[in-house]
């Protein structure tokens, strides 16, 4: 179990790893103008992603959870390529990408990278890792809480960020 704790507090130092880039990037993009959208549904996301953390290590604790062998190595596995798909993001948008919704007038949309093939590959990572990093040990009644709430707030976010993106000009920007 102590392995798991380790687990878990390595993707909260890539959470907060995450946050400092996204400061970085708030700084760019409203320095070129950026407009920001869903300030009212992020503390939400800042919560239950904070949430999630907090409930893998106190579900596998408290209920004693074993660790599933099959499973567990299978959602290890899921973890670590969700931190690959979140970071590839993440160097795909550079200084545009962000926690919160900012688009900086006059750029155009990105299409390069995982966004060749999806509009939100980040949420992809998201939905893959709050289902499977609770799963690795066992946490079943996190991953599905966490999935659920965060379904809802992905349909509230997405439709955000997809209404903030239709404000960009249509052009092709290959990254």
């Amino acid at each position: 179990m102590p392995w798991y704790t380790v687990l878990v507090l390595a993707v909260a130092a890539e959470r907060l790893a995450e946050l400092v880039v996204a400061r970085r990037n708030t700084r760019w993009s409203l320095a070129r103008g950026g407009v920001e959208s869903g300030r009212e549904h992020y503390p939400a996301m800042v919560a239950l992603h904070t949430v999630l953390l907090a409930g893998c290590l106190a579900e596998v604790h408290l209920a004693d959870r074993p660790f599933p062998p099959v499973l567990g190595w299978v959602m290890a596995a899921t973890v670590v390529a969700a931190q690959a798909l979140r970071w590839w993001c993440i160097r795909t948008l550079g200084p545009r990408w962000n926690t919160r919704v900012i688009v900086v007038p006059g750029l155009p949309r990105v299409t390069g990278g995982p966004y060749r093939w999806l509009s939100h590959p980040n949420y992809v990572a998201v939905a893959a890792e709050g289902l499977a990093l609770p799963l690795v040990h066992g946490a079943w009644v996190t991953a599905l809480v966490f999935t659920a709430l965060n379904a809802a707030l992905m349909v509230v976010r997405v439709r955000c960020e997809d209404g903030a993106l239709a404000r960009l000009p249509a052009l092709d920007a290959r990254a």
